[in-house]
């Protein structure tokens, strides 16, 4: 007996390592509250431990056996429900409370069924089996697939799998002739020594997807201009970056650089407030106007810039027109009414296999372009030499 409750204090103690790790990462994540939800599963389940401990000790066995059962499903679920909460496949808590409910009243059922039958040990694990398939499931139907995400799904469904083999081991081992005896029984050493390592392993892998968002979170936040909502200058470069290699014929696509004219006339007359607020206005035209799988970016001050995979010059054209009159009409707060804001816009269209930073370079002369034209202008750069190469190309015969 002493084995078995030495193993669950240590499971016990493992239990409470995860809640406090949990409630950290509350305390520093945006996923809050699966956290929370995960500290309370670990929390809950370890009461098992406590339960079991007493079990052979007190005068109502079968309450104290229940408990244990309870306190794991219950434990189980809520880690179920934390899972759905932050890989956006949730469940709902009537539901786990129903599950709840009927996996308990089967317990109270079956604890007069002979212990080491197939009858008892079925229906006494398999709540458990179906708990950590279905958090299984909810890994397997989110949209993530990271490494870590695909580790938390093979621990999981290892989980559920255990508790299948549960059944045949308190089978072939023996768990007891009454639940008190089970302390005793070789199959108690066995169960809580796995338990432990899979208790550990899941936590583990619970927490390392919890602490990989935290990290994407940061290092998103570090590509973000917060004034604009745009990407900054590092955050544009590498979302563009994946785009650039694509083997299409009229290259990536397009590149649009703006810069607001008089930017300095408006902060020295209105003031920085009137400042940051056209900066934003800018960049929730350039996020209303451009397609879904353009990408914006801040380069600094007053220059913005937007890549448009996939699209031609012409339309670019149009795209930066576009924008350049939703600029123009917009009201800005901190400005009169007969304060027009408006930017000037070059295009250029990428050749296949030309560096971004090439690119720019066209964009920026015809962004110049227009302002010495007067402003609110669109003007198209000229053509990458690498595409003026390819037309000139000699035919071989």
């Amino acid at each position: 007996m002493g084995g078995a409750i030495s193993l669950l204090a240590v499971n016990f103690i493992i239990a409470q390592v995860f809640v406090v790790a949990f409630l950290v990462i509350a305390a520093r994540s945006r996923t809050r509250r699966p956290a929370i939800w995960c500290a309370a599963g670990f929390a809950v389940a370890s009461l098992s431990a406590v339960f079991e401990t007493v079990l052979p000790f007190t005068p109502v066995p079968k309450l104290f056996a229940v408990g244990a059962f309870a306190s794991v499903l219950a434990g189980l679920l809520l880690i179920r429900f934390a899972l759905g909460l932050f890989y956006r496949v949730p469940a709902k808590l009537l539901h786990l409370a129903i599950f709840f409910t009927a996996g308990v009243a089967l317990d109270v059922i079956i604890y007069e069924l002979p212990r080491g039958t197939l009858q008892h040990a079925f229906f006494y694990q398999m709540p458990f089996c179906l708990v950590q398939a279905w958090s299984a499931a909810t890994v397997l139907r989110s949209e993530r697939r990271s490494q870590a995400d695909k580790i938390l799904f093979c621990l999981l469904s290892l989980s559920a799998i255990y508790y299948l083999v549960k059944i045949h081991a308190a089978m072939a081992a023996g768990s007891g002739s009454t639940a008190a005896d089970y302390l005793t029984s070789t199959f108690a050493l066995i169960s809580q020594a796995l338990g432990a390592m899979l208790i550990v392993a899941a936590g583990v892998a619970m927490l390392g997807v919890m602490v990989k968002e935290i990290i994407d979170d940061a290092h998103a936040r570090s590509e973000l201009d917060p004034l604009s909502g745009l990407y900054n200058r590092r955050g544009f470069m590498e979302r563009v970056a994946p785009f650039l290699p694509a083997n299409h014929d009229d290259g990536p696509g397009t590149l649009i650089l703006a810069d607001l004219d008089r930017f300095k006339l408006v902060n020295d007359t209105y003031g920085h407030h009137a400042g940051d607020e056209v900066i934003r206005q800018f960049g929730r035209v350039l996020l209303d106007l451009m397609p879904g799988q353009a990408v914006a970016g801040r380069l600094g001050g007053e220059e913005f810039a937007v890549f448009l995979p996939r699209v031609s010059l012409a339309d670019a054209r149009v795209l930066a027109h576009g924008m350049r009159a939703a600029l123009a009409s917009r009201g800005i707060e901190g400005l009169p009414e007969t304060v027009a804001v408006t930017a000037s816009f070059g295009v250029a269209a990428i050749a296949a296999e030309e560096p971004l930073e090439m690119a720019m370079r066209r964009a920026d002369k015809a962004l110049y372009a227009a302002k010495a034209a007067g402003r609110n202008r669109v003007e198209c750069a000229e053509p990458s030499m690498h595409l003026v190469k390819e037309l000139y190309r000699p035919l071989r015969v």
